[in-house]
Order: C-alpha cells, then structure tokens, then sequence
C-alpha cells in the first residue's frame, strides 16, 4: 500500500529506469569486481581502496555541494537550466583539478616511504576531474529521463569492465587496477555528453551571477559533506595507517557486500526528489506524507537486507571473494546495519532543501565527525574492522535520527523520521 502510494506515473517509470539500470551495472561490476579482488588478494584489494577513499574523501569538495541544490535550480528557474549546469561544470571543473593536487600531495605526506601507494592514489586521482559531466546526469533525472543516464551508464560500465578483464588476462599489476576508477569516469563523461546533446539538452552557458547563486546555496552542503565524508572514509584511512592494508581490503570486502543493493535506494531517492520539492508549494499534508512514506520504504528494506546478512553473510562472502576474505564476515554483519540510518539521511536532503535549513547540516556532520574520528580512534587498535564498523553504525545513528532531535529546526524532520520508522501517518 505504502509503494502504491509513493509512486505514481512518470516516477514510477523513472524509478524503473534507474533501478534496472543500476541492476546492470551492479551485475556487471559485481562478477569483475570480485575477479579482481580474488586476484589482487587482501593486500592490494585494500590498497585500491585506500586510493579511492582518498578519491571519496574529497569527493564533497569536487563537487561543491551543488548537486543538492541544483534540480531545485531547475524546478525554480526552468528558463536558466543550460546557464545553471554550465556554471556547475566550470565551477566543479576548477574545485576538482585543485582536490587531485590535493590528494596526491596529502599522499606523499602519509605515505612518504611508500612509492606504491602514492602512485596507487595518483591514478585514482585522476577520476574526479571526469566526474564533473554527472551534472548532466540531473537534468535528466529533472525531466523524468532516467531511462537515457540509465543506459549510457550501463554502457560505460560494460566498457571499464571489458578494461578490468584485459587486465587480469594479462595480468597487469595493481597500479593498472588503480587506473580503473579513472577510466570509469572518462567513459561515463563521454556517454553523458552524448547523450545530453542528442536529447535536446540546453546550451550551456557560463554565469558569474549563476554561480554565486548556486554556491550561496550550497556552500553549507559543501560543508556537511565534507563532514559525511570524514565519517564515511575516515575509517579506511585510519585502518591503514593504524593497522594494514590487509584490513582495509577486509573491511572494504565488508562495505561493498552491504552497498550491492543500495543503488534500490538512492534510485528511489532520487526519482521522488523533484516531486517532493514541488509538494512543498502544493499540499503540505501530501508533502510530509510523501517524505514519511519514504523514510519508511528507506528503513525497512534496509532492515529486511541486513537480517539477510546476518543469516547468510559467511556465505556471501565465501561465495563471492573466496576463503582469504572470510575475516571480512563479522565486520559485514554489524556494518551492514548503517545503511536503514545512513539513507535517511540522504532521504532527508529533500525535506532539507525545501525547507531552507541547509545551515544547520555542518552543524550536525561536524559534531558526528569529531565523534566519528574519537570513536575510530578507540575502537581500531582493539578491534581493527569490526571496531571502524561499530564507529560507523554509532555515528550514523546520531546524524540520522539523535542530533536532529537536539536541533529545534530539525525536530520535524527527525519526527518524520520517527514516524515513519513507527509507520505512522504513512497511508
């Protein structure tokens, strides 16, 4: 009753699209990911992902905050979209050349006797600047045309994986792995300007004036993802510096099993953000009904998938990555239980943005940060993975659901939340 309701028409279709599409894309990534993890072993599975936790690190940097603000801009401004996405690219463009230096040089200081990782975070570094054409990706979502980012994705998917499994056939080394992430975004670059030149989309335009609007917008978005951030990736860096590169490929093992499904989510979040923005000026008791029927939809799959890995995570992992990636198994099983409180958060950014409550975001992100990085620091020495996992379900908790409750201009949304979760005032 509760999806019959959350979804109606064009977001049904729209919904449809990205969730096939990220099924392809997950299959596709899934068997050659997990090829390549069983070759590359432990070690330089989790120096890969060391490199790209450098690359997530500063991802909220590169993008500037501004694809939370952005479909709004659309949805406000119909007539200034080329205007508006031309002003992102060049904005994300320049903040992205200054984030690749940025890793790289935070890599010499790190990890100065340690030429592979440096070269391993190099390579990696070089993706963000590609990623800057995802803009396209929300004007499509804006015009119900997720089924054309669906499939040029999965177009660039099956063109990175077809690179990743010449690399095993010839069994290239780990720097050649590393390269992969960049070669994910080129190819995604390219099929998204493609396919928003084919379809009609505007002509773009660069705007002083736009840009100052838009990043008057986002710059507090900009701050809290860079804290969501520091929580979400701080982690892997911690463990590699505090204990090895084996546990991170461990815990990295860990989080890529509990995120193969998440893509079920964000399709979810995504295709409802644009008629939650417009309920806001239409019907307020549809409105918070919209936003309670999805936080709902948000934790119970999420709580239905992570009794699953409870029950059957020693297989998965078995199954998936072989017997060498076995000690990645209790981690799994109590990380997987962040997701239900870490996508009502992302849920939450539509509630967020129609409000007009960005400011206090760095507020609630900074304090899960600091908190974040005190509980790594405690629980890793004794317990390495499984002490990261536990830091990560706490901080969660707080950013998602406590925190808000503290703040008396978040308090609705923490009780929507609260609502939901008790499934009331979902129909």
């Amino acid at each position: 009753m509760i999806l019959k309701n959350l979804f109606k028409g064009k977001e049904v279709r729209n919904a449809s699209w990205l969730i096939f599409g990220k099924i392809g894309q997950m299959l596709i990534s899934l068997a050659v990911s997990i090829l390549t993890a069983r070759y590359l072993g432990p070690s330089n599975y989790g120096l890969i992902s060391y490199g790209n936790a450098f690359v997530a690190f500063f991802t909220a940097l590169c993008t500037l905050g501004l694809n939370s603000v952005i479909i709004k801009d659309f949805v406000d401004h119909p007539d200034e979209q080329g205007e508006a996405i031309g002003s992102a690219l060049v904005m994300r463009l320049i903040s992205s050349i200054l984030s690749s230096v940025m890793m790289i040089s935070l890599a010499f200081l790190l990890d100065k006797d340690e030429p592979l990782t440096i070269a391993v975070v190099a390579l990696c570094a070089l993706g963000p600047i590609f990623h800057i054409f995802e803009t396209f990706n929300f004007w499509f979502q804006n015009q119900y045309k997720s089924k054309i980012t669906s499939i040029a994705a999965l177009g660039a998917y099956f063109v990175t994986a077809v690179y990743k499994v010449i690399l095993l056939i010839t069994q290239r080394n780990v720097k050649w792995f590393a390269f992969a992430t960049s070669v994910d975004y080129i190819v995604v670059a390219i099929f998204l300007f493609i396919a928003y030149k084919r379809f009609g989309g505007p002509s773009l335009k660069f705007s002083v004036k736009k840009s100052k609007s838009l990043l008057k917008r986002s710059y507090n978005y900009i701050l809290s993802s860079m804290m969501v951030v520091i929580y979400g990736q701080t982690d892997k860096l911690m463990l590699k510096q505090m204990i090895d590169e084996n546990e991170v490929g461990f815990y990295a093992t860990a989080v890529a099993i509990c995120g193969m499904w998440t893509f079920v989510l964000q399709a979810i979040i995504d295709s409802l953000y644009p008629s939650i923005l417009r309920l806001k000026n239409e019907d307020q008791e549809a409105y918070e009904r919209k936003n309670r029927q999805l936080y709902a939809i948000v934790f119970y799959v999420s709580c239905f998938v992570s009794i699953g890995f409870l029950v059957f995570g020693k297989l998965a992992v078995w199954i998936l990555y072989g017997e060498a990636y076995l000690p990645a198994v209790p981690i799994l099983r109590l990380i997987t239980w962040y997701t239900a409180f870490s996508f009502l958060g992302v849920a939450r950014n539509a509630w967020i943005v129609s409000e007009g409550k960005q400011k206090y975001l760095k507020y609630i992100y900074g304090g899960a940060a600091i908190i974040n990085v005190a509980l790594n620091a405690l629980f890793i020495p004794i317990l390495g993975g499984i002490g990261a996992a536990l830091a990560s379900l706490i901080t969660q908790l707080l950013s998602g659901i406590i925190l808000p409750l503290l703040v008396k201009d978040l308090r609705p949304n923490a009780k929507l939340m609260l609502q939901a979760i008790f499934l009331r005032k979902v129909r």
